[in-house]
């Protein structure tokens, strides 16, 4: 089983047991039905919060990634032009094409 099945399967549980409890605790319904409501509410805020973190830590992976890939097209590009730059002095000036005979 995976570590995060493990985590959610543990969380589902904890939630539940809390559920379990509140539900047979020595309150009145109403007193229940609101701690219930403000605990439901604090976990999605909860949620919220790190869905906008994880959504923030994703951005700046991405951020980072077109960095290093316009970093190596930079790279890239000058490369093929001192191979480009290489070649054309080791081959020279191109030599004067001689007239072709027409017979």
């Amino acid at each position: 089983m995976e570590d995060s099945n493990k985590l959610s399967f543990f969380f589902l549980g904890l939630g539940l047991g809390v559920a379990i409890g509140i539900l047979f605790a020595p309150k009145s319904g109403q007193e229940t039905r609101h701690l219930i409501k403000d605990k439901a509410g604090e976990g999605q805020d909860y949620l919220k919060r790190r869905a906008e973190e994880l959504r923030e830590s994703a951005s700046e992976v991405i951020d980072r990634g077109r960095s290093v890939i316009e970093r190596q097209k930079d790279r890239w590009t000058s490369a093929v032009e001192a191979g480009k730059q290489a070649y054309r002095e080791a081959v020279g000036p191109k030599p004067e094409s001689a007239p072709e005979a027409n017979a």
